[in-house]
């Protein structure tokens, strides 16, 4: 019996042979499978698609979601997110466990807390990266600069900058460092206040830093602490507007070189506020800097701007 009358040449055997699958419910044409979709011939409408779905098979607004992937990797962790946590007293479900299972739990537990750490150097990171976040969290600089700090810090253990020096004021000088990159308007003071150890130790683990590795850090200018001065002492927009034009007069005639920038920019907003309730010890007071310093500032800026 030849080929041809048991296939005939008009058949597809990769067309389904169903009406309600073969024919386009637009026009009633033919539809062919074409790679990943099912496309008609004669209008050119895509019928079904067949791709995978290679996101997340849950949804964070789902509450009875049943996450079976675990979290994402991030490089704020020593193992970067791929550590195991071992639960208390329910399992998965939130039933209850017998008192058995809660005891085998506990040695579990307290066997994964020993061995997470394969050296010191670990353990050292663990600790540094635990400061970081706090900082980070305290000062609310958000996800991508506390990365960024613990790729700093990673790289600072690699090249053998830790020793010698504390764990707590590299990973505060690693914060800084990040902020510097980023032209971010903070201080060291800030820093430092919420770090572990003192200022002192700080700047000379940021100078190591910033000598050992070559960071790109910015110049920060008074002109962007002019924003923050002036929200924290509630004074109109029209005075910051003011005060940001005098920072940028004074930038242009090179007499901010050298000085503190937040010094210099509640020098700006002295100089526009003038006639106002706003006196020199309430900027210098949120600037972090003395009545002294403003009053030297605000008479070099009289001078620029006259």
């Amino acid at each position: 019996m030849p080929v041809s009358d048991i296939y005939p040449t008009t058949f597809d055997e990769d067309v389904p042979t169903e009406t309600t699958t073969n024919h386009c419910p637009e026009c009633d044409g033919r539809v062919t499978p074409s790679g990943d979709e099912s496309v008609c011939e004669d209008c050119g409408l895509v019928v079904d698609e067949r791709r995978l779905d290679r996101g997340p098979e849950w949804g964070g607004y789902d509450e009875d979601e049943r996450r079976r992937t675990g979290g994402v990797r991030t490089v704020a962790r020593h193992d970067r997110g791929l550590s195991t946590t071992i639960g208390h007293g329910t399992d998965s479900r939130g039933n209850q466990l017998s008192r058995r299972k809660r005891r085998q739990l506990a040695r579990m537990r307290r066997e994964h807390s020993r061995g997470q750490y394969e050296s010191k150097a670990d353990r050292n990171l663990m600790h540094g990266f635990t400061e970081i976040r706090r900082i980070v969290g305290a000062l609310s600089l958000g996800n991508s600069l506390r990365d960024q700090a613990c790729s700093l810090f990673r790289t600072a253990q690699s090249e053998s900058l830790l020793r010698g020096r504390s764990i707590e004021g590299i990973a505060a000088a690693c914060v800084y460092a990040a902020i510097r990159c980023n032209g971010l308007p903070r201080t060291v003071d800030e820093v430092a206040t919420l770090a572990k150890v003192c200022q002192p130790r700080v700047k000379a683990c940021y100078k190591s830093l910033n000598s050992e590795l070559g960071l790109p850090a910015k110049p920060i200018t008074p002109r962007e602490f002019v924003p923050q001065i002036a929200s924290e002492l509630g004074v109109p927009d029209r005075l910051r507007n003011e005060a940001r034009a005098f920072a940028s007069q004074a930038q242009e005639a090179g007499v901010t070189v050298g000085v503190q920038p937040s010094g210099f920019a509640a020098a700006c907003l002295y100089k526009a506020g003038e006639g106002t309730m706003l006196g020199q010890a309430d900027v210098a007071a949120v600037a972090g800097c003395s009545t002294a310093t403003v009053r030297n500032h605000w008479q070099t800026l009289n001078e620029v701007v006259d």
